[in-house]
């Protein structure tokens, strides 16, 4: 006999089905636009040379390489001075990505990867830029190694919760609040990777990846900033990129200010404090915002 359905239960089954595929796409689509954008000329940015050539402006040699032993704020180097190199660097991130060309310097040439349009993947390029840029002024280790290969997940799970950040992922600002205990005391990646891939981490990583991936596949990435102007075809214009990565990259400024490796006070306190790197599993709720 054949079982009847509900009218109902039947459509909400459907929407299930279609949500969780949804889901699935936009994770696939972002981690192709992660592990593509990461490819491009220019994007993997060197700690050290970064670093040294921008606090040499404004700091003594032995200072300069205090900061790249340990990092910034390790070595007592004012925020006014790191807030400033940091503007800085946003307003020339800012100016070139609102002069993209479609496809240039991009693997092949292609106008498209898969289903997403080479200008977004460039985009997310120079978000992967200034995210290394602002990391690495307010205390993180390197991000990237020198290479051009595949990212560990380790790695991808820390830049999906940065550019999670950027997006406005509450999850994910709360995720890196926790794994920052552990970076600001500890130069040992083993620990900052097992704090990333444990725990409720990667669960969290998924939503965020999924929640990004959905955006980034449809014509409403342009709601997770003001309105005024739509994507047409998929291609970024120029006012469009001017409104969402400046904000963008403001906010994760000013969140990256609020962690303790970005702090001088905190590890003038740190003797005294003593806090041990912990690598247990991270538990935080997520929240969408984008």
């Amino acid at each position: 006999m054949r079982r009847h359905v509900p009218k109902m239960a039947a459509k909400e089954e459907n929407d299930l089905s279609t949500m969780e595929l949804t889901k699935e796409k936009g994770e696939q689509a972002f981690q192709q636009v992660l592990s593509t954008a990461i490819k491009l000329p220019g994007v993997r940015i060197d700690r050290e040379t970064f670093l040294r050539r921008e606090l040499s402006k404004y700091c003594p040699a032995d200072i300069v390489e205090a900061a790249l032993m340990k990092n910034p704020a390790q070595a007592q180097i004012d925020q006014k001075i790191i807030d400033q190199i940091a503007n800085s660097c946003i307003s020339n991130e800012t100016t070139r990505v609102t002069a993209l060309s479609t496809a240039a310097g991009l693997p092949g040439g292609l106008a498209m990867v898969g289903t997403v349009p080479a200008d977004l993947i460039q985009y997310f390029g120079h978000i992967l830029r200034i995210l290394q840029k602002l990391a690495y002024l307010y205390g993180w280790q390197n991000l990237l190694d020198g290479n051009a290969g595949d990212l560990d997940d380790a790695t991808t799970n820390l830049l999906t919760l940065f550019i999670g950040v950027m997006f406005g992922a509450q999850g994910a600002g709360k995720a890196i609040a926790k794994v920052s205990q552990t970076a600001a005391v500890s130069l040992e990646r083993r620990l900052l990777n097992t704090a990333l891939t444990k725990g409720t981490i990667y669960p969290l990583v998924k939503k965020v990846m999924q929640a990004l991936g959905i955006r980034i596949t449809t014509k409403t990435f342009s709601t997770t900033v003001p309105k005024a102007i739509p994507i047409v075809g998929g291609i970024l214009s120029g006012g469009i990129t001017l409104v969402t990565f400046l904000p963008m990259s403001k906010k994760l400024q000013n969140y990256l200010k609020t962690l303790p490796m970005s702090s001088t006070d905190y590890y003038r306190n740190l003797e005294k404090n003593k806090p041990q790197a912990s690598s247990q599993p991270i538990d935080v709720d997520f929240q969408e915002e984008l």
